[in-house]
């Protein structure tokens, strides 16, 4: 059945439901607002949570196998949906068609490598008279919370962990980009048992709301450290389990051995895609110093061919930044750069960027900045924006002290072509994903999480899909004997 792109409803229980109030979410390439979307209440929640766990039982009961086939014919359904959704997504979010498309290709492409994974029982002990074994039993109803800057990518990764164990969900998409999660979840009733997959579109009271509710045995959360820290403290008050993914400070150390133009090329990609809108969006990069000329320079000139623009324009790459309250933080964070020192070698005009009436869209160039110093902001924070802060290195003992110098771990490239010399620097970076020569490449059978307070618990791979049970023994002796005592 084909899906109906111009109007969008919560899904619980497998129905298209409204509320009395809607909200309209603006697009930020023109400011204007996108069409309406539900406003959910408490007794939306409470209805979504009710049909999620009524659904739990038979969908927890079917087999892996079962689960598995549901899921691959749901991917394959999002490839055949994928330039509607993508179009979708560039109008809610900002990014380039180019970039949103990728993004669907790559998350439905993962799951048949997250589907060959099977959490099977597993026999501990066979002896004699006694047998020990160890199973996996879904936990329950699970609560995904999604944030704006890739709304697909992080949804459908959240559901098939979720699903695939067992579980059942409610979605909660951001109220800055709920338009591509309403509609993977419209899609994922053709496949899945009503219930099992609900979705709720709300404003900033809905998160709190979900993870306060006893109905709710999990949370997956995406977002920012601060508000990670919010919702592990609400968790706590009912014993949810919970997995967060926050942000990321992720710092790209450059070896002085590299091809300076194509390592350039791959920097300014990787630090400027989604608009520098990513967790493990490179955030900062160390060059050594013996390159630093060169390798600054080519930067700038891989960077000044990204187009800036509408993501519907042909060619464009970077749109603008996701809604008005980042686009302020992003001028805040160009204030202190142009207060703080450091050399802003491409971009950083605060006044061109202000915006005036009549103008449009949340729009930012990239900018670079050389040498801000190790404790600015710009080194120490993320902007979650289109700005890269550059220092120099000589001494390997001392780059690996000032990447690791730091509260936050999610995420970290080392580049050169002595490669033992590369991963054995990048053994040492106290994150949990490390890439050598190349950057945000993902499995879905390899874990991802964050170290410190990028995170707790991992998604995907064998430990991700764990993470979504409830562990449990079971101690078998054939036939009772008498204990001897007294």
């Amino acid at each position: 059945m084909a899906l109906d792109f111009t109007t969008f409803t919560n899904i619980i229980d497998g129905k298209a439901t409204t509320t009395a109030e809607t909200q309209y979410p603006i697009n930020p390439s023109t400011r204007e607002p996108n069409p309406p979307v539900p406003l959910s209440t408490k007794k939306d929640l409470d209805a979504a949570v009710e049909a999620a766990r009524r659904a739990f039982k038979g969908w927890s009961e079917t087999s892996w196998d079962e689960r598995k086939d549901v899921l691959l014919k749901y991917a394959n359904a999002i490839l055949d949906n994928k330039m509607e959704l993508a179009a979708l997504s560039t109008r809610e979010q900002g990014k380039s068609l180019m970039i949103a498309v990728l993004e669907l290709e790559l998350i439905a492409g993962r799951m048949p490598d997250l589907a060959k994974i099977k959490l099977e029982e597993e026999l501990m002990l066979d002896v004699g008279e006694r047998k020990v074994t160890k199973r996996y039993v879904p936990l329950g109803v699970g609560g995904l919370i999604v944030p704006w800057n890739f709304p697909v990518m992080l949804l459908v990764a959240k559901i098939a962990n979720a699903v695939l164990t067992g579980n059942t969900v409610v979605c909660k998409p951001s109220p800055f980009a709920p338009y591509t999660g309403l509609k993977l979840v419209e899609l994922a009733q053709q496949f899945f048992p009503p219930g099992v997959i609900n979705v709720l579109s709300g404003d900033d009271n809905l998160g709190p709301w979900m993870t306060a509710h006893p109905g709710i045995d999990k949370i997956s959360f995406t977002g920012s450290t601060a508000t990670g820290r919010k919702v592990m403290e609400s968790c706590s008050r009912t014993l949810k389990r919970v997995t967060l993914e926050l942000g990321g400070k992720d710092p790209a150390i450059i070896l002085p051995d590299i091809d300076v133009t194509v390592v350039a090329g791959q920097v300014a990609f990787w630090a400027f895609i989604n608009s520098g809108q990513g967790c493990m969006a490179i955030k900062k990069v160390y060059v050594h110093s013996s390159i630093a000329k060169e390798f600054v320079m080519a930067l700038v000139d891989a960077t000044k061919s990204l187009k800036v623009g509408d993501g519907f324009e042909d060619g464009i790459f970077m749109g603008p930044v996701g809604h008005e309250m980042q686009y302020e933080k992003v001028m805040g964070f160009m204030q202190d750069i142009k207060k703080g020192g450091g050399k802003i070698v491409l971009g950083g005009d605060v006044e061109r960027f202000k915006y005036k009436p009549g103008e449009v869209g949340f729009f930012v160039d990239p900018t670079i900045v050389f040498e801000p110093g190790e404790g600015s902001r710009i080194m120490k924070e993320e902007p979650f924006g289109p700005i890269l802060p550059i220092a120099t290195w000589d001494d390997e003992e001392d780059v690996i002290r000032r990447a690791n110098d730091t509260d936050i771990g999610l995420g970290a490239s080392v580049w050169g072509k002595d490669v033992n010399r590369a991963e054995r620097i990048g053994r040492r970076l106290e994150v949990g994903n490390v890439w050598i020569n190349e950057h945000m490449s993902g499995l879905a059978s390899v874990p991802f999480g964050g170290w410190k307070c990028s995170g707790i618990g991992v998604e995907n791979g064998r430990e991700g899909l764990i993470s979504w049970c409830n562990l449990q023994g079971i101690y078998v002796t054939r036939e009772a004997k008498s204990i001897g005592f007294p």
